[in-house]
């Protein structure tokens, strides 16, 4: 009877150490769990505040833009000097259609209405792929990229600032062009809601096509001395060889392939469907305004630019010195002095 309670005694302590002893590997795996439970949490949370501070920064970064381009849209109302360039261009537009006659090959449509249509695209093109260029280097030559590269999220912030001039100016300059035309040669405006969407849409997908691509041309371009000449004989060779002038159709098929490429020749053509009537469709190449086509090339020009404006702009900035500054103020110095 003894031996038989020490069996059970033995074993009822061996049952006790084993119950433990699985109350301790639970409350093990309870307090694994739980680690890894804290761990993933963790992860999170710092995934979350991370991408917090990511888009914290994005909003700063617009926000600083859109202040900066609208100190900069003063800037420009407050120096009437900067406005001739693109006051001249509204005066040939204008001084051009009033003395065109005829009508567009086909139809009834009266040439200057053609004309005005494509001068209105070109401006737009010019604003963005011309006169930014143009900016940048200039600024460049200031020093205005070095002070960027010292600056968190400064390229971004400049790029939104000059959008937001370009597109003020941009709209600015086809609102005069367009109503001064109507008012002094009849010139043409949409006959409907949807050809008022239709210059809308055309009009901002056409800069956001030209302007990426223009601060990316900027962002390489040696001085602005070369700068004028390395870019206009380029757009002069589009605008004629783009259908902006005169009917695309008129032109050899190989001019109006190469020109097809370009985003001249689609934001000519949407601006021409916005604002000329249905008949004008004769004188395109394809019959049709290829409102679609329009959409597709330009998009695929805007997301080019933006994919190289970017980085060749931090690549200037970054190449930006300032002895390469105090280098270049002392050339133009000298030649100033010599000249």
């Amino acid at each position: 009877m003894a031996a038989a309670a020490g069996a059970d005694g033995t074993a009822g302590a061996a049952g006790t150490t084993g119950a433990a002893a699985t109350t301790t590997v639970g409350r093990g795996g309870a307090t694994e769990g739980a680690r890894e439970a804290g761990a993933t949490e963790g992860a999170g949370a710092v995934r979350t505040a991370h991408t917090g501070r990511r888009s914290g920064a994005a909003r700063r970064h617009w926000r600083a833009g859109f202040q900066r381009g609208v100190i900069e849209i003063r800037h420009l109302l407050r120096n009437p000097k900067e406005m001739t360039g693109n006051l001249l261009n509204i005066v040939v537009a204008l001084t051009l259609a009033s003395y065109l006659s005829g009508h567009v090959p086909g139809t009834h449509v009266p040439m200057a209405h053609l004309t005005l249509s494509g001068f209105a695209a070109y401006l737009l093109f010019q604003i963005g792929l011309v006169s930014l260029p143009q900016t940048l280097v200039t600024e460049r030559e200031e020093g205005a990229l070095l002070r960027l590269r010292a600056t968190p999220g400064g390229i971004p912030a400049y790029l939104v600032a000059k959008s937001v001039l370009v597109v003020a100016l941009a709209l600015a300059t086809l609102v005069l062009l367009l109503g001064t035309a109507a008012l002094l040669v009849d010139g043409p405006l949409p006959h409907s809601a949807g050809g008022w969407l239709t210059l809308l849409w055309v009009s901002a997908l056409g800069l956001l096509a030209v302007v990426p691509l223009g601060a990316a041309i900027g962002a390489v371009l040696p001085n602005p001395r070369e700068a004028l000449a390395l870019i206009m004989l380029p757009a002069m060779a589009l605008l004629i060889t783009s259908g902006a002038m005169f009917p695309l159709s008129s032109l050899p098929g190989v001019v109006q392939k190469i020109a097809s490429v370009f985003p001249l020749k689609w934001m000519a053509q949407g601006l021409r469907s916005a604002l000329l009537p249905d008949a004008a469709r004769a004188a395109e190449p394809a019959g049709s305004w290829e409102l679609p086509t329009v959409a597709l090339v330009l998009t695929a020009w805007a997301v080019l630019g933006f994919l190289l404006a970017v980085p060749l702009l931090r690549r200037a900035a970054r190449r930006e010195s300032g002895s390469r500054l105090a280098q270049r103020h002392r050339r133009s110095t000298g030649e100033a002095r010599t000249v």
